[in-house]
């Protein structure tokens, strides 16, 4: 799609690979182009977003904030609002299995976007860390809210407070990372897990999202009446038919998406 982003297709999965680690206006733009052609593409049933070489992410192209702070402080400062939350309001619309391949350091916003993912793979040894206080900045990218859903207030402070760098293994066990891979295996192993997502009940999938999306803030009347009309919508489907149909014939069932 461009020289920061690229786009691939193949059995329903759409891969968006960063071509850099910073955050840059440029990337910004594409990456949102990108996220957002992806979510109005029919024929998508699930998402991988991965980087290149050692680093999948590691926030805000600093040189180029730099500069820009320079020429136009108040217009440089406008950026989260103008790029950043729209490109997190597209990821969260995303209404597929969002998979996050992250093949090296990660950081800032970087993080916040891995975090936006549904599922994510990590490449061994990788570092993260939330990095915005040791430049004067408070969180973006919705990175405090991901933080405290994923390991609880105590230690999504601590994090944002004392931004120590940790590894994918660490993050694995707080349960910010679905598993860790050899480096070289990060690619293939998020492709697979993508391309099984693709091959599932991709209604059932939207509705697991829109459920999660608000159980931790709802009340439980309202989550059972979410989950109700949901259930009520996805009982309709093709592939709830064929998936009860497949069970009674004692045979693996094949989902259309539909």
């Amino acid at each position: 799609m461009s020289d920061t982003v690229t786009r691939d297709d193949a059995g329903g999965v759409a891969t968006l690979t960063l071509q850099r680690p910073g955050l840059s206006h440029a990337l910004r733009g594409d990456l949102l182009a990108a996220v957002q052609a992806v979510g109005a593409d029919e024929s998508v049933r699930a998402v991988l977003i991965t980087g290149t070489g050692r680093a999948f992410c590691v926030g805000q192209d600093l040189a180029e904030h730099v500069e820009s702070l320079r020429g136009n402080a108040e217009t440089s400062l406008n950026v989260v609002a103008d790029e950043y939350n729209p490109l997190m309001v597209a990821l969260a619309a995303l209404r597929v299995p969002v998979v996050v391949g992250i093949n090296g350091a990660c950081a800032g916003a970087g993080l916040g976007i891995a975090l936006a993912g549904d599922l994510r793979i990590a490449a061994a040894g990788a570092k993260m860390t939330t990095a915005f206080i040791g430049i004067g900045l408070s969180s973006d990218s919705a990175l405090a809210a991901r933080l405290v859903h994923s390991v609880g207030a105590s230690r999504a402070t601590q994090l944002l407070l004392m931004p120590e760098p940790f590894t994918a293994e660490t993050a694995e066990q707080w349960g910010l990372v679905h598993r860790v891979v050899p480096a070289e295996q990060v690619l293939t192993e998020a492709q697979a897990l993508a391309a099984r997502l693709a091959a599932g009940p991709t209604a059932a999938y939207r509705g697991v999202k829109t459920v999660l999306a608000t159980a931790a803030t709802d009340s439980l009347e309202d989550t059972l009446a979410l989950e109700a009309r949901l259930q009520a919508e996805l009982g309709r489907t093709a592939d709830h038919r064929e998936a009860v149909e497949a069970f009674l014939a004692k045979r693996a069932p094949e989902f259309t998406g539909r």
